[in-house]
């Protein structure tokens, strides 16, 4: 039996056991897949200071996300298709969250719906993200069926009016459910524990739209609907449409620059996320870690700074902690554990985080995480 001590360990038993283009769909990025590698090693050129000779006793990691206290500086961000990953994935990966004391993120192209996931969480309240729609009918129905599901937070993804190009997912036939071509088949039956799972559960579409949209009432209506749906004329005029319909926490997803920064504060939103879609969009964008400094420079002091992007460790969370961000999201960190292990694999994922976050802040001397700041850092490393 494998030893599972760190995010790596989940990464290749997820590989083992989910078929090839979900597991692909979640490990990749688009065109080259350069910002999706340079995300994750440009926090190994960010070096710490080592302190001795310091009480480590009575150590705490607890902080919070707009408000909301959380064990420590983390969300699970949301990520399409999670269902996919394991059945009922949504459901399993909010349980999980729940059980941490983090929040969960659940995403617009979810395969559990908000009302599955709202029912199998006892209505612990969850965040919520969306996209920009052309159908504003249909948007205003989804942030009303998030209001209803208790979601304490929206995330609005503001980098994917146009979808950056993945060759893995365009090569693989990327579908949900997977089309039956025989290569799929002779993969799936490779895949026995994720079969089974996925036979014993209704849930295989994208539950938030099939059966709401407007014209979708089955897959085959589904990718067209995608395509014709996400608006490519979105604004900051968006920004404040939607901050008026739901008037609750909002959080601003997709922020790179220093001047869109700015914009987001100006919107009157309560965060905003340093990201670039994980290396999914814009291949060549600088990495979420490398845009963080200079955005928090300029606006961390008028809103809530947080970022994602490569995180595999707790030493990165507390990297990015110095650098500015507020609280990170764990995108892949937690899907490799879904996929190895279901809830108790997301589980794991997250004491990983937090151990590696707990020891390493404890070696650069300092025992709350609401004290880190750059000084952690060797001042050569950033």
């Amino acid at each position: 039996m494998t030893v599972i001590t760190e995010i790596e360990d989940l990464r290749i038993l997820a590989r083992k056991r989910v078929p090839r283009m979900f597991y692909d769909y979640a490990d990749s990025g688009s065109w080259t897949e350069g910002t999706y590698r340079s995300n994750q090693a440009d926090f190994q050129t960010i070096k710490f200071r080592q302190r001795v000779a310091v009480n480590m006793e009575n150590r705490s990691t607890a902080s919070t996300m707009v408000g909301q206290p959380v064990c420590m500086p983390v969300a699970l961000a949301p990520v399409g298709l999670t269902g996919m990953q394991h059945a009922d994935g949504e459901i399993l990966a909010a349980r999980a969250a729940k059980a941490f004391g983090v929040p969960y993120t659940l995403s617009t192209m979810s395969i559990c719906s908000l009302e599955d996931v709202a029912a199998g969480t006892d209505q612990h309240p969850f965040w919520f993200q969306v996209y920009v729609i052309r159908d504003r009918n249909f948007m205003e129905r989804l942030i009303e069926r998030a209001r209803a599901a208790h979601c304490s937070a929206l995330v609005l993804t503001l980098d994917l009016q146009i979808l950056g190009q993945r060759h893995k997912d365009l090569k693989n036939g990327l579908s949900a459910p997977p089309k039956l071509t025989l290569p799929n088949l002779l993969n799936m039956a490779t895949k026995p524990r994720w079969a089974l799972g996925m036979l014993g559960t209704p849930r295989r579409a994208f539950g938030n739209i099939v059966g709401h949209a407007s014209g979708v009432g089955d897959m085959g209506s589904l990718s067209a609907w995608t395509a014709e749906q996400f608006d490519p004329t979105l604004n900051w005029n968006d920004v404040e449409w939607i901050k008026k319909r739901w008037g609750g926490k909002l959080i601003l997803k997709g922020i790179q620059d220093v001047e869109d920064a700015r914009l987001a504060v100006a919107s009157g939103a309560d965060a905003l996320i340093v990201s670039n879609h994980g290396g999914r969009q814009l291949d060549g964008a600088e990495s979420s870690i490398r845009a963080l400094p200079a955005i928090v420079d300029a606006v961390g002091h008028q809103i809530e700074v947080h970022m994602d992007g490569g995180i595999r460790s707790g030493q990165d969370v507390l990297k990015a902690r110095a650098l500015g961000a507020r609280a990170v999201y764990l995108g892949r960190a937690y899907i490799y554990g879904l996929g190895a292990l279901g809830e108790a694999g997301v589980f794991k994922a997250l004491q990983i985080i937090h151990k590696e976050l707990d020891t390493t802040m404890a070696l650069c001397g300092r025992t709350d995480i609401n004290t880190i700041d750059r000084s952690i850092l060797l001042p050569s490393s950033f």
